[in-house]
């Protein structure tokens, strides 16, 4: 009975759900897909559709959310540009991070946190301040090495958003948390197709050198 009733709510609130958030949903998954299948048309659709996220989660008063996808758009202009900064060279190839992208991952992590969890627990009224900033902490060190190009972004990704699912459905945002769900079980996928792009340029680069 409890999980019927779970359903129906969920149901019900995606009929309620307006037009502004389906677009947003919509161009967000465009974005993963288009993640993993390594096109850069994946800047473009996910910075309408953060844009989108921002107004929506101000208006819905999620600010530290709201901030998250306000740092998701200037990663996204920053990782669009990286990719194609140099039309006369090589494409920026995938790639494992090194120790120094590791320590930058860690101080992203770190810094982020500390800095959330005072800001959440000093002037908002957020009811999980270290929760909400360890969603953010994690995706915003993930979006760097998208940006980069690095296969563990698919990892630090899936961490930030095995926590938000929950989060979000607690906050009433069915829609929301349906498509973390998805963006999770998508990034999975991802990080293998990444990791088999990466053995097949291996596996150029030993030819060449024969």
């Amino acid at each position: 009975m409890a999980l019927y009733e779970a359903w129906h709510l969920f149901v019900q609130q995606l009929k309620e759900t307006d037009l502004l958030q389906w677009i947003a949903v919509v161009l967000g998954v465009a974005e993963v897909l288009l993640a993993r299948a390594n096109k850069i048309l994946l800047y473009p659709a996910g910075i309408v559709s953060t844009i989108l996220s921002i107004y929506i989660l101000y208006q819905a008063g999620l600010f530290a959310e709201s901030l998250l996808n306000v740092y998701y758009v200037v990663m996204s202009i920053y990782g669009w540009w990286y990719w194609v900064k140099k039309k006369n060279y090589l494409p920026v190839k995938i790639s494992y991070c090194s120790r120094k992208d590791w320590i930058i991952v860690t101080g992203i992590v770190g810094a982020a946190f500390l800095l959330l969890v005072i800001w959440l627990g000093r002037f908002t009224s957020s009811t999980f301040p270290k929760w909400d900033a360890w969603v953010s902490a994690t995706a915003w060190a993930g979006m760097w090495l998208l940006a980069r190009r690095k296969i563990e972004n698919w990892l630090l990704l899936n961490i930030s958003n095995a926590f938000a699912i929950p989060l979000l459905f607690y906050k009433q945002l069915p829609l929301y948390a349906g498509l973390t769900i998805f963006l999770f079980v998508i990034a999975i996928f991802g990080y293998f197709d990444w990791k088999k792009d990466i053995a097949i340029d291996k596996a150029l680069i030993a030819k060449q050198v024969e």
